[in-house]
């Protein structure tokens, strides 16, 4: 990387740029774990034995610190799958339950945009429909970060809620559900064929925030892939012409990770393997009424404390995913 003429050639710069990006994003960490267990190593006998409470509190949360990055880099190594460390687009629909659907949907945008917030990632808006009331009845983020979805994809499936709806004037308790689909981004170095003739392109006004020039113009893309019948959407970008590069980029992640899980779903037939979990299966959830519960149907992890978890704290359950299915 120091030498004159490494940004000579640009693609190879990028990908020895990524290669020691993923090996600090190891060594780092350790280096930092390794320095604080020798601190508390050296120091922690003899504060001790000195009475030195104080001294002795702060090393044993440089030790806490230790394990937390150790158990970090634990789930990190258990992403080893062909896509994990890549970023990620995460997509919710509201699902039954109508206005109330719609606002459970808005909630879980929320609790996801806090998430990415916790683990260091940029968040972008991709494309939004709002409710005819009141919360959304679909959207897509953009989560940009280092194995974004090695851990997103934990989160694939139906999610489902039972409170006291804020809409019922009755004050009656509601059931409602929210489907989370995630899917990689890819480099452009890799190759989807998509042909013309296979897409049908449909554009139509955006809705919501951007100025007036989003409701005047005709901006929002939508692309079906005829052969597959995977569907993208964008109006998050001012022009057409961005709508629908985005939607290409969308639309070879969503081809490129369909290749992918076919080709792992061989491998785990031929090995005898019979583990599903996705779209359409609840897998998680979130009790507001009568009593306040979060338990993942997968791992039975169970949260009581179901604010924090709608701020965003939701490693417990990804941590656990990870561990029981191997990411």
């Amino acid at each position: 990387m120091e030498s004159p003429d490494f940004w000579s050639d640009q693609a190879a710069a990028k990908v020895v740029i990524g290669k020691v990006g993923a090996l600090r994003r190891w060594t780092l960490p350790y280096r930092d774990a390794r320095q604080r267990f020798d601190a508390v190593d050296s120091m922690i006998d003899e504060a001790d034995a000195a009475g030195e409470e104080e001294l002795v509190n702060e090393l044993l949360g440089d030790l806490a610190r230790c394990e937390k990055i150790l158990g970090e880099l634990e789930i990190q190594r258990m992403l080893s799958h062909e896509l994990d460390e890549k970023s990620c687009y995460l997509s919710i629909n509201a699902g039954a339950g109508g206005t109330e659907a719609c606002d459970w949907a808005q909630m879980l945008v929320r609790m996801y945009e806090r998430w990415a917030v916790r683990k260091g990632w940029k968040v972008e808006l991709v494309d939004k429909v709002d409710g005819d009331v009141a919360g959304i009845k679909s959207l897509t983020l953009h989560f940009m970060g280092s194995y974004a979805y090695g851990y997103a994809k934990a989160e694939r499936g139906v999610h489902r809620i039972v409170r006291i709806s804020p809409f019922d004037s009755a004050g009656r308790r509601h059931t409602s559900f929210a489907s989370v689909d995630v899917w990689p981004e890819i480099e452009d170095t890799i190759e989807i064929e998509i042909r013309p003739e296979d897409l049908r392109i449909d554009t139509y006004r955006a809705s919501g925030s951007g100025g007036q020039h989003v409701n005047k113009t005709d901006s929002a893309v939508r692309m079906t892939h005829i052969p597959s019948g995977v569907v993208v959407s964008c109006q998050a970008e001012r022009s057409q012409f961005q709508n629908r590069e985005t939607c290409l980029k969308l639309l070879r992640a969503k081809l490129y990770q369909k290749q992918v899980q076919e080709r792992e779903a061989s491998l785990a037939n031929l090995s005898g393997e019979k583990k599903e979990i996705g779209w359409g299966s609840q897998i998680r959830s979130y009790i507001f009424q009568p009593y306040t519960l979060v338990k993942d149907n997968r791992t039975k992890v169970e949260v009581g404390n179901i604010h924090a978890v709608m701020d965003g704290e939701i490693d417990e359950f990804v941590n656990a995913y990870l561990k029981e299915f191997g990411g």
